[in-house]
Protein backbone atom coordinates (compact mmCIF):
# COMPACT_ATOMS: atom_id res chain seq x y z
CA UNK A 1 0.00 0.00 0.00
CA UNK A 2 1.18 3.44 -0.79
CA UNK A 3 1.84 5.87 1.95
CA UNK A 4 -0.89 8.43 2.43
CA UNK A 5 -0.13 11.86 1.19
CA UNK A 6 1.37 14.09 3.76
CA UNK A 7 -0.74 16.99 4.89
CA UNK A 8 0.62 20.32 3.83
CA UNK A 9 1.93 22.39 6.64
CA UNK A 10 -0.25 25.40 7.26
CA UNK A 11 1.62 28.41 8.48
CA UNK A 12 -0.54 31.09 10.02
CA UNK A 13 0.75 34.50 9.16
CA UNK A 14 0.69 37.09 11.90
CA UNK A 15 -2.36 39.24 11.62
CA UNK A 16 -1.61 42.79 10.74
CA UNK A 17 -2.90 45.27 13.26
CA UNK A 18 -6.03 46.93 11.98
CA UNK A 19 -5.86 50.58 12.81
CA UNK A 20 -9.16 52.18 13.70
CA UNK A 21 -10.09 55.04 11.38
CA UNK A 22 -9.80 58.45 12.90
CA UNK A 23 -12.74 60.75 13.51
CA UNK A 24 -11.75 63.02 10.62
CA UNK A 25 -11.57 60.12 8.14
CA UNK A 26 -14.94 58.79 9.28
CA UNK A 27 -16.45 62.27 8.93
CA UNK A 28 -14.99 62.66 5.41
CA UNK A 29 -16.27 59.23 4.33
CA UNK A 30 -19.75 60.00 5.66
CA UNK A 31 -19.72 63.34 3.85
CA UNK A 32 -18.73 61.68 0.54
CA UNK A 33 -21.52 59.11 0.88
CA UNK A 34 -24.03 61.84 1.72
CA UNK A 35 -22.96 63.95 -1.25
CA UNK A 36 -23.22 60.99 -3.64
CA UNK A 37 -26.69 60.14 -2.36
CA UNK A 38 -27.81 63.76 -2.65
CA UNK A 39 -26.55 64.03 -6.22
CA UNK A 40 -28.46 60.89 -7.21
CA UNK A 41 -31.70 62.25 -5.76
CA UNK A 42 -31.26 65.82 -7.04
CA UNK A 43 -32.31 67.24 -10.37
CA UNK A 44 -29.42 69.70 -10.65
CA UNK A 45 -26.54 67.58 -9.41
CA UNK A 46 -26.48 69.26 -6.00
CA UNK A 47 -28.10 68.52 -2.68
CA UNK A 48 -31.92 68.68 -2.60
CA UNK A 49 -31.73 71.18 0.24
CA UNK A 50 -29.50 73.35 -1.94
CA UNK A 51 -31.99 73.13 -4.83
CA UNK A 52 -34.76 74.49 -2.64
CA UNK A 53 -32.51 77.21 -1.26
CA UNK A 54 -31.41 78.22 -4.77
CA UNK A 55 -35.03 78.49 -5.88
CA UNK A 56 -35.79 80.51 -2.76
CA UNK A 57 -33.04 82.98 -3.53
CA UNK A 58 -34.19 83.12 -7.17
CA UNK A 59 -37.72 83.98 -6.04
CA UNK A 60 -36.50 86.60 -3.59
CA UNK A 61 -34.34 88.22 -6.28
CA UNK A 62 -37.30 88.32 -8.68
CA UNK A 63 -39.51 89.94 -6.05
CA UNK A 64 -36.90 92.53 -5.08
CA UNK A 65 -36.42 93.59 -8.76
CA UNK A 66 -40.08 93.43 -9.79
CA UNK A 67 -40.53 97.22 -10.04
CA UNK A 68 -37.31 97.58 -12.04
CA UNK A 69 -38.46 95.02 -14.60
CA UNK A 70 -41.91 96.63 -14.74
CA UNK A 71 -40.35 100.02 -15.39
CA UNK A 72 -38.14 98.57 -18.15
CA UNK A 73 -41.14 96.94 -19.85
CA UNK A 74 -43.28 100.11 -19.71
CA UNK A 75 -40.42 102.32 -20.96
CA UNK A 76 -39.73 99.94 -23.84
CA UNK A 77 -43.43 99.82 -24.75
CA UNK A 78 -43.70 103.62 -24.78
CA UNK A 79 -40.52 103.96 -26.83
CA UNK A 80 -41.60 101.39 -29.39
CA UNK A 81 -45.04 103.01 -29.58
CA UNK A 82 -43.34 105.99 -31.20
CA UNK A 83 -41.98 103.84 -34.07
CA UNK A 84 -44.89 101.49 -34.58
CA UNK A 85 -48.62 101.68 -34.15
CA UNK A 86 -49.63 102.25 -30.51
CA UNK A 87 -51.98 99.26 -30.42
CA UNK A 88 -49.32 96.55 -31.07
CA UNK A 89 -46.95 98.25 -28.63
CA UNK A 90 -49.67 98.41 -25.98
CA UNK A 91 -50.60 94.77 -26.60
CA UNK A 92 -46.98 93.73 -26.20
CA UNK A 93 -46.69 95.79 -23.00
CA UNK A 94 -49.82 94.23 -21.53
CA UNK A 95 -48.60 90.73 -22.43
CA UNK A 96 -45.21 91.33 -20.82
CA UNK A 97 -46.86 92.73 -17.70
CA UNK A 98 -49.11 89.67 -17.52
CA UNK A 99 -46.12 87.32 -17.74
CA UNK A 100 -44.29 89.42 -15.16
CA UNK A 101 -47.32 89.36 -12.84
CA UNK A 102 -47.60 85.57 -13.21
CA UNK A 103 -43.93 85.24 -12.36
CA UNK A 104 -44.23 87.50 -9.27
CA UNK A 105 -47.32 85.63 -8.09
CA UNK A 106 -45.54 82.28 -8.53
CA UNK A 107 -42.53 83.51 -6.57
CA UNK A 108 -44.71 84.62 -3.68
CA UNK A 109 -46.59 81.32 -3.60
CA UNK A 110 -43.34 79.40 -3.67
CA UNK A 111 -41.99 81.33 -0.69
CA UNK A 112 -45.10 80.62 1.38
CA UNK A 113 -45.36 76.89 0.67
CA UNK A 114 -43.27 74.29 2.58
CA UNK A 115 -40.32 72.89 0.68
CA UNK A 116 -40.31 69.29 -0.54
CA UNK A 117 -38.36 67.48 -3.31
CA UNK A 118 -41.44 66.97 -5.50
CA UNK A 119 -42.64 70.55 -5.08
CA UNK A 120 -39.13 71.86 -5.77
CA UNK A 121 -38.99 70.04 -9.12
CA UNK A 122 -42.47 71.34 -10.09
CA UNK A 123 -41.64 74.94 -9.18
CA UNK A 124 -38.31 74.68 -11.01
CA UNK A 125 -40.10 73.66 -14.22
CA UNK A 126 -42.67 76.44 -13.81
CA UNK A 127 -40.01 79.10 -13.38
CA UNK A 128 -38.11 77.89 -16.46
CA UNK A 129 -41.30 78.03 -18.57
CA UNK A 130 -42.12 81.55 -17.38
CA UNK A 131 -38.57 82.73 -18.14
CA UNK A 132 -38.83 81.16 -21.58
CA UNK A 133 -42.07 83.07 -22.26
CA UNK A 134 -40.38 86.18 -20.95
CA UNK A 135 -37.49 85.75 -23.41
CA UNK A 136 -39.83 84.97 -26.35
CA UNK A 137 -41.77 88.18 -25.74
CA UNK A 138 -38.59 90.23 -25.80
CA UNK A 139 -37.56 88.42 -28.97
CA UNK A 140 -40.88 89.28 -30.62
CA UNK A 141 -40.50 93.01 -30.03
CA UNK A 142 -36.84 93.17 -30.97
CA UNK A 143 -37.23 91.44 -34.37
CA UNK A 144 -40.51 93.16 -35.33
CA UNK A 145 -40.40 94.15 -39.06
CA UNK A 146 -41.65 97.65 -38.32
CA UNK A 147 -38.45 98.37 -36.37
CA UNK A 148 -36.18 98.17 -39.41
CA UNK A 149 -35.91 101.94 -39.34
CA UNK A 150 -34.30 101.78 -35.90
CA UNK A 151 -30.53 101.78 -35.95
CA UNK A 152 -28.60 98.62 -35.23
CA UNK A 153 -26.75 100.34 -32.38
CA UNK A 154 -29.93 101.05 -30.47
CA UNK A 155 -31.19 97.49 -31.00
CA UNK A 156 -27.85 96.12 -29.84
CA UNK A 157 -27.96 98.28 -26.72
CA UNK A 158 -31.50 97.19 -25.89
CA UNK A 159 -30.59 93.53 -26.42
CA UNK A 160 -27.58 93.80 -24.11
CA UNK A 161 -29.72 95.51 -21.48
CA UNK A 162 -32.35 92.77 -21.61
CA UNK A 163 -29.76 89.97 -21.50
CA UNK A 164 -27.88 91.59 -18.61
CA UNK A 165 -31.01 92.14 -16.50
CA UNK A 166 -32.35 88.65 -17.19
CA UNK A 167 -29.00 87.00 -16.44
CA UNK A 168 -28.59 88.79 -13.12
CA UNK A 169 -32.16 88.08 -12.01
CA UNK A 170 -32.01 84.35 -12.92
CA UNK A 171 -28.39 83.70 -11.90
CA UNK A 172 -29.47 81.33 -9.08
CA UNK A 173 -31.28 79.20 -11.69
CA UNK A 174 -28.90 78.91 -14.70
CA UNK A 175 -31.34 77.00 -16.93
CA UNK A 176 -33.92 79.77 -16.47
CA UNK A 177 -31.32 82.41 -17.29
CA UNK A 178 -30.48 80.54 -20.50
CA UNK A 179 -34.17 80.22 -21.38
CA UNK A 180 -34.72 83.97 -20.89
CA UNK A 181 -31.67 85.19 -22.83
CA UNK A 182 -30.99 82.61 -25.56
CA UNK A 183 -34.08 83.41 -27.72
CA UNK A 184 -33.26 87.12 -27.66
CA UNK A 185 -29.57 86.67 -28.55
CA UNK A 186 -30.18 84.06 -31.27
CA UNK A 187 -33.00 86.08 -32.86
CA UNK A 188 -30.93 89.26 -32.91
CA UNK A 189 -27.93 87.42 -34.37
CA UNK A 190 -30.10 85.95 -37.14
CA UNK A 191 -31.71 89.32 -37.88
CA UNK A 192 -28.25 90.88 -38.25
CA UNK A 193 -26.92 87.99 -40.33
CA UNK A 194 -29.74 87.95 -42.93
CA UNK A 195 -28.86 91.46 -44.12
CA UNK A 196 -25.59 90.22 -45.65
CA UNK A 197 -23.33 93.19 -44.73
CA UNK A 198 -20.02 92.88 -42.95
CA UNK A 199 -21.04 95.24 -40.15
CA UNK A 200 -24.13 93.21 -39.42
CA UNK A 201 -22.08 90.02 -39.39
CA UNK A 202 -19.86 91.60 -36.75
CA UNK A 203 -22.91 92.66 -34.74
CA UNK A 204 -24.32 89.12 -34.98
CA UNK A 205 -21.02 87.70 -33.65
CA UNK A 206 -21.01 90.28 -30.86
CA UNK A 207 -24.58 89.31 -29.92
CA UNK A 208 -23.63 85.66 -29.62
CA UNK A 209 -20.45 86.55 -27.73
CA UNK A 210 -22.47 88.70 -25.33
CA UNK A 211 -24.86 85.81 -24.75
CA UNK A 212 -21.96 83.49 -23.95
CA UNK A 213 -20.40 86.05 -21.62
CA UNK A 214 -23.58 86.65 -19.63
CA UNK A 215 -24.32 82.92 -19.43
CA UNK A 216 -20.81 82.36 -18.08
CA UNK A 217 -21.27 85.23 -15.63
CA UNK A 218 -24.56 83.76 -14.42
CA UNK A 219 -22.86 80.39 -13.98
CA UNK A 220 -20.10 81.96 -11.92
CA UNK A 221 -22.62 83.76 -9.74
CA UNK A 222 -24.47 80.47 -9.28
CA UNK A 223 -21.22 78.73 -8.31
CA UNK A 224 -20.33 81.40 -5.75
CA UNK A 225 -23.82 81.23 -4.24
CA UNK A 226 -23.61 77.45 -4.11
CA UNK A 227 -20.20 77.64 -2.41
CA UNK A 228 -21.66 80.06 0.15
CA UNK A 229 -24.55 77.71 0.87
CA UNK A 230 -22.20 74.76 1.14
CA UNK A 231 -19.95 76.63 3.59
CA UNK A 232 -22.96 77.61 5.65
CA UNK A 233 -24.22 74.02 5.66
CA UNK A 234 -20.82 72.74 6.76
CA UNK A 235 -20.73 75.38 9.48
CA UNK A 236 -24.17 74.35 10.69
CA UNK A 237 -23.13 70.70 10.62
CA UNK A 238 -19.97 71.51 12.56
CA UNK A 239 -21.97 73.48 15.12
CA UNK A 240 -24.32 70.52 15.44
CA UNK A 241 -21.40 68.14 15.94
CA UNK A 242 -19.87 70.47 18.51
CA UNK A 243 -23.15 70.72 20.40
CA UNK A 244 -23.53 66.94 20.29
CA UNK A 245 -19.94 66.47 21.45
CA UNK A 246 -20.51 69.00 24.23
CA UNK A 247 -23.64 67.17 25.34
CA UNK A 248 -21.74 63.88 25.33
CA UNK A 249 -18.83 65.39 27.24
CA UNK A 250 -21.19 66.96 29.78
CA UNK A 251 -22.91 63.64 30.28
CA UNK A 252 -19.56 61.90 30.65
CA UNK A 253 -18.42 64.59 33.10
CA UNK A 254 -21.58 64.12 35.16
CA UNK A 255 -21.03 60.37 35.19
CA UNK A 256 -17.39 60.86 36.19
CA UNK A 257 -18.38 63.24 38.98
CA UNK A 258 -20.99 60.79 40.21
CA UNK A 259 -18.44 57.97 40.08
CA UNK A 260 -15.93 60.14 41.93
CA UNK A 261 -18.48 60.91 44.66
CA UNK A 262 -19.35 57.23 44.90
CA UNK A 263 -15.64 56.38 45.15
CA UNK A 264 -15.09 58.95 47.88
CA UNK A 265 -18.04 57.64 49.85
CA UNK A 266 -16.87 54.07 49.39
CA UNK A 267 -13.35 54.89 50.53
CA UNK A 268 -14.59 56.85 53.53
CA UNK A 269 -16.91 54.04 54.56
CA UNK A 270 -14.38 51.30 53.93
CA UNK A 271 -11.66 53.18 55.80
CA UNK A 272 -13.94 53.38 58.83
CA UNK A 273 -14.96 49.74 58.51
CA UNK A 274 -11.34 48.62 58.11
CA UNK A 275 -9.79 50.84 60.76
CA UNK A 276 -12.19 49.71 63.52
CA UNK A 277 -11.15 46.03 63.50
CA UNK A 278 -7.61 46.96 62.48
CA UNK A 279 -7.10 49.02 65.64
CA UNK A 280 -8.15 46.03 67.71
CA UNK A 281 -5.76 43.80 65.78
CA UNK A 282 -2.90 46.23 66.26
CA UNK A 283 -3.64 46.69 69.97
CA UNK A 284 -4.00 43.03 70.85
CA UNK A 285 -1.06 41.97 68.69
CA UNK A 286 1.14 44.57 70.37
CA UNK A 287 0.04 43.31 73.79
CA UNK A 288 0.82 39.76 72.74
CA UNK A 289 4.13 40.77 71.18
CA UNK A 290 5.22 42.64 74.29
CA UNK A 291 4.04 39.76 76.57
CA UNK A 292 2.45 42.25 78.96
CA UNK A 293 0.29 39.60 80.66
CA UNK A 294 3.01 37.01 80.76
CA UNK A 295 5.29 34.99 78.55
CA UNK A 296 3.93 32.73 75.85
CA UNK A 297 3.93 29.02 76.46
CA UNK A 298 5.33 28.56 72.95
CA UNK A 299 8.08 31.09 72.06
CA UNK A 300 7.18 31.11 68.37
CA UNK A 301 3.85 32.76 69.23
CA UNK A 302 5.77 35.94 70.03
CA UNK A 303 7.18 35.99 66.51
CA UNK A 304 3.72 35.36 65.08
CA UNK A 305 2.34 38.27 67.11
CA UNK A 306 5.10 40.54 65.78
CA UNK A 307 4.28 39.48 62.21
CA UNK A 308 0.59 40.17 62.78
CA UNK A 309 1.39 43.61 64.20
CA UNK A 310 3.74 44.48 61.34
CA UNK A 311 1.18 43.38 58.75
CA UNK A 312 -1.48 45.46 60.45
CA UNK A 313 0.78 48.51 60.44
CA UNK A 314 1.48 47.97 56.74
CA UNK A 315 -2.25 47.66 56.00
CA UNK A 316 -2.99 50.82 57.98
CA UNK A 317 -0.32 52.74 56.07
CA UNK A 318 -1.76 51.48 52.78
CA UNK A 319 -5.25 52.63 53.77
CA UNK A 320 -3.90 56.05 54.72
CA UNK A 321 -2.09 56.36 51.38
CA UNK A 322 -5.23 55.46 49.42
CA UNK A 323 -7.24 58.03 51.34
CA UNK A 324 -4.59 60.70 50.83
CA UNK A 325 -4.50 60.02 47.10
CA UNK A 326 -8.29 60.12 46.82
CA UNK A 327 -8.44 63.45 48.67
CA UNK A 328 -5.72 64.90 46.45
CA UNK A 329 -7.42 63.76 43.25
CA UNK A 330 -10.76 65.14 44.47
CA UNK A 331 -9.13 68.50 45.32
CA UNK A 332 -10.08 68.19 49.00
CA UNK A 333 -6.60 67.92 50.45
CA UNK A 334 -5.95 70.99 52.58
CA UNK A 335 -2.41 72.06 53.45
CA UNK A 336 -1.72 72.95 57.08
CA UNK A 337 0.98 75.48 56.26
CA UNK A 338 3.49 76.79 58.76
CA UNK A 339 7.15 77.80 58.91
CA UNK A 340 9.21 74.59 58.72
CA UNK A 341 12.88 73.78 58.24
CA UNK A 342 13.54 71.65 55.17
CA UNK A 343 16.95 70.54 56.45
CA UNK A 344 15.47 69.58 59.82
CA UNK A 345 12.72 67.47 58.23
CA UNK A 346 15.18 65.66 55.97
CA UNK A 347 17.52 64.98 58.93
CA UNK A 348 14.63 63.57 60.99
CA UNK A 349 13.55 61.28 58.17
CA UNK A 350 17.15 60.13 57.78
CA UNK A 351 17.26 59.28 61.46
CA UNK A 352 14.04 57.25 61.16
CA UNK A 353 15.25 55.25 58.15
CA UNK A 354 18.87 54.89 59.24
CA UNK A 355 18.36 51.57 61.00
CA UNK A 356 16.60 50.07 58.00
CA UNK A 357 19.36 51.23 55.67
CA UNK A 358 22.09 49.92 57.97
CA UNK A 359 20.47 46.49 58.08
CA UNK A 360 20.81 46.34 54.29
CA UNK A 361 24.37 47.64 54.27
CA UNK A 362 23.41 50.92 52.59
CA UNK A 363 25.24 54.13 53.40
CA UNK A 364 23.31 57.42 53.44
CA UNK A 365 25.24 60.65 52.89
CA UNK A 366 23.95 64.10 53.87
CA UNK A 367 24.86 67.19 51.88
CA UNK A 368 23.05 70.16 53.38
CA UNK A 369 23.62 73.88 52.97
CA UNK A 370 23.81 75.70 56.27
CA UNK A 371 21.81 78.68 57.56
CA UNK A 372 18.88 78.08 55.24
CA UNK A 373 15.69 80.00 56.14
CA UNK A 374 12.46 78.23 56.85
CA UNK A 375 9.81 77.24 54.31
CA UNK A 376 6.12 78.10 54.43
CA UNK A 377 4.78 74.60 53.86
CA UNK A 378 2.89 71.67 55.35
CA UNK A 379 5.29 69.79 57.61
CA UNK A 380 3.31 66.53 57.48
CA UNK A 381 3.20 66.61 53.68
CA UNK A 382 6.93 67.38 53.34
CA UNK A 383 7.78 64.65 55.81
CA UNK A 384 5.63 62.18 53.88
CA UNK A 385 7.37 63.12 50.62
CA UNK A 386 10.84 62.63 52.10
CA UNK A 387 9.92 59.31 53.73
CA UNK A 388 8.39 58.00 50.48
CA UNK A 389 11.44 58.95 48.41
CA UNK A 390 13.92 57.63 50.98
CA UNK A 391 12.06 54.35 51.48
CA UNK A 392 11.95 53.79 47.70
CA UNK A 393 15.70 54.40 47.44
CA UNK A 394 16.40 51.93 50.26
CA UNK A 395 14.03 49.38 48.76
CA UNK A 396 15.61 49.36 45.29
CA UNK A 397 19.26 49.92 46.22
CA UNK A 398 21.28 46.68 46.52
CA UNK A 399 23.39 45.85 49.53
CA UNK A 400 26.49 47.96 49.79
CA UNK A 401 24.91 50.79 47.80
CA UNK A 402 24.88 54.47 48.62
CA UNK A 403 22.21 57.15 48.92
CA UNK A 404 22.76 60.92 48.89
CA UNK A 405 20.40 63.34 50.60
CA UNK A 406 20.87 66.93 49.43
CA UNK A 407 19.12 70.16 50.38
CA UNK A 408 20.04 73.64 49.25
CA UNK A 409 19.24 76.73 47.21
CA UNK A 410 17.93 76.82 43.65
CA UNK A 411 19.10 79.32 41.07
CA UNK A 412 15.82 81.25 41.31
CA UNK A 413 16.04 81.71 45.07
CA UNK A 414 13.93 78.73 46.11
CA UNK A 415 14.98 75.57 47.93
CA UNK A 416 15.41 72.05 46.66
CA UNK A 417 15.60 68.49 47.96
CA UNK A 418 17.40 65.69 46.15
CA UNK A 419 17.40 61.93 46.84
CA UNK A 420 19.90 60.00 44.72
CA UNK A 421 20.72 56.30 44.92
CA UNK A 422 22.84 53.69 43.16
CA UNK A 423 19.98 51.28 42.56
CA UNK A 424 18.93 49.36 39.48
CA UNK A 425 17.29 52.38 37.84
CA UNK A 426 14.08 52.79 35.88
CA UNK A 427 13.74 52.49 32.09
CA UNK A 428 12.89 55.77 30.39
CA UNK A 429 9.60 54.43 28.99
CA UNK A 430 8.46 53.33 32.46
CA UNK A 431 8.90 56.71 34.19
CA UNK A 432 5.33 57.87 33.32
CA UNK A 433 4.07 54.50 34.58
CA UNK A 434 5.67 54.76 38.01
CA UNK A 435 4.41 58.34 38.38
CA UNK A 436 0.81 57.21 37.75
CA UNK A 437 -1.49 55.97 40.48
CA UNK A 438 -0.90 52.28 41.32
CA UNK A 439 1.81 52.18 38.66
CA UNK A 440 4.78 49.85 39.08
CA UNK A 441 7.86 49.38 36.96
CA UNK A 442 9.38 46.10 35.88
CA UNK A 443 12.01 46.26 38.61
CA UNK A 444 9.34 46.82 41.25
CA UNK A 445 7.41 43.78 40.06
CA UNK A 446 10.54 41.61 40.22
CA UNK A 447 11.51 42.95 43.63
CA UNK A 448 10.74 41.01 46.75
CA UNK A 449 9.41 44.14 48.45
CA UNK A 450 6.51 45.08 46.26
CA UNK A 451 4.39 48.09 47.10
CA UNK A 452 1.05 49.51 46.04
CA UNK A 453 2.54 52.02 43.62
CA UNK A 454 1.27 55.06 45.53
CA UNK A 455 4.43 56.57 47.01
CA UNK A 456 5.67 58.55 44.02
CA UNK A 457 2.20 59.73 42.82
CA UNK A 458 1.37 61.00 46.32
CA UNK A 459 4.74 62.74 46.61
CA UNK A 460 4.35 64.39 43.21
CA UNK A 461 0.81 65.59 43.96
CA UNK A 462 1.86 66.99 47.33
CA UNK A 463 4.67 68.95 45.72
CA UNK A 464 2.28 70.22 43.06
CA UNK A 465 -0.01 71.50 45.81
CA UNK A 466 2.94 73.51 47.14
CA UNK A 467 3.55 75.01 43.69
CA UNK A 468 6.89 73.21 43.30
CA UNK A 469 8.36 70.84 40.72
CA UNK A 470 8.95 67.09 40.88
CA UNK A 471 11.65 65.72 38.56
CA UNK A 472 12.63 62.06 38.27
CA UNK A 473 15.86 61.11 36.49
CA UNK A 474 16.96 57.51 36.15
CA UNK A 475 19.31 55.31 34.16
CA UNK A 476 19.40 51.54 34.12
CA UNK A 477 22.14 49.96 36.25
CA UNK A 478 23.32 53.43 37.33
CA UNK A 479 20.69 54.79 39.69
CA UNK A 480 17.78 57.13 40.21
CA UNK A 481 17.57 60.74 41.36
CA UNK A 482 14.46 62.63 42.40
CA UNK A 483 14.71 66.43 42.63
CA UNK A 484 11.99 68.38 44.42
CA UNK A 485 12.01 72.19 44.27
CA UNK A 486 10.01 74.78 46.15
CA UNK A 487 9.31 78.22 44.64
CA UNK A 488 10.98 81.34 46.05
CA UNK A 489 7.58 82.57 47.28
CA UNK A 490 7.63 79.89 49.99
CA UNK A 491 11.03 80.84 51.42
CA UNK A 492 10.69 82.74 54.71
CA UNK A 493 13.14 85.64 54.50
CA UNK A 494 13.77 88.44 57.00
CA UNK A 495 10.96 90.94 56.67
CA UNK A 496 11.76 94.61 56.24
CA UNK A 497 10.56 96.97 59.03
CA UNK A 498 7.27 98.73 58.59
CA UNK A 499 7.47 102.24 57.19
CA UNK A 500 4.60 103.58 59.34
CA UNK A 501 5.17 104.62 62.94
CA UNK A 502 3.91 102.22 65.55
CA UNK A 503 0.88 103.34 67.59
CA UNK A 504 1.52 104.75 71.10
CA UNK A 505 1.27 102.50 74.09
CA UNK A 506 -1.13 104.84 75.90
CA UNK A 507 -3.82 107.15 74.52
CA UNK A 508 -2.80 110.78 74.39
CA UNK A 509 -4.84 113.56 75.98
CA UNK A 510 -6.20 116.12 73.58
CA UNK A 511 -5.20 119.13 75.69
CA UNK A 512 -1.50 118.27 75.95
CA UNK A 513 0.92 120.53 74.00
CA UNK A 514 2.90 119.21 71.06
CA UNK A 515 6.24 119.49 72.87
CA UNK A 516 5.09 117.07 75.56
CA UNK A 517 3.57 114.66 73.13
CA UNK A 518 6.62 114.25 70.90
CA UNK A 519 8.64 111.95 73.21
CA UNK A 520 5.78 109.45 73.16
CA UNK A 521 6.33 108.86 69.43
CA UNK A 522 9.65 107.09 70.05
CA UNK A 523 9.85 103.52 68.77
CA UNK A 524 8.94 100.76 71.18
CA UNK A 525 12.31 99.03 70.72
CA UNK A 526 14.13 102.08 72.10
CA UNK A 527 12.46 101.76 75.50
CA UNK A 528 15.03 101.08 78.22
CA UNK A 529 18.05 101.96 76.08
CA UNK A 530 18.62 105.25 77.79
CA UNK A 531 18.29 107.33 74.63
Amino acid sequence: MSNPAEKPEVVQLPAEPVSAPSASSRRAAAQRVREARDKLTSTSGTRPAFDAEMLRQYAQTRLSASYVVMLLVVATGVLFGLWMQPVPAAAWTVGMLCIHSAMIRSCRRFLTEPASPAATRAWRTRFVVLDLLYGLCWMAILIHPVLDMVTETLMMFLMLLVIAVSSMLAANLPIAALAATAPVAVAMALSFAVTGSLDNYILAALALAAEGYFVLLAHRLHSSTFATLEARAEKDALIGELEQAKAISDEARHRAEAANVAKSRFLAQMSHELRTPLNAILGFSEVMKSEIFGAHAVPVYKEYSADIHNSGVHLLNLINEILDLSRIEAGRYELNEEAVSLVGIVADCHHLMKLRASSRGITIHEVFEQAMPRLWADERAIRQVVLNLLSNSIKFTPQGGEIWLKAGWTASGGQYLSVKDTGSGIPADEIPVVLASFGQGSNSIKSAEQGAGLGLPIAKNLIDLHGGTFTLKSKLRIGTEVIVTFPPERVMSALAPLSDDSPPLQPESSGQPDEKRRPRHKPIMSAGTGS
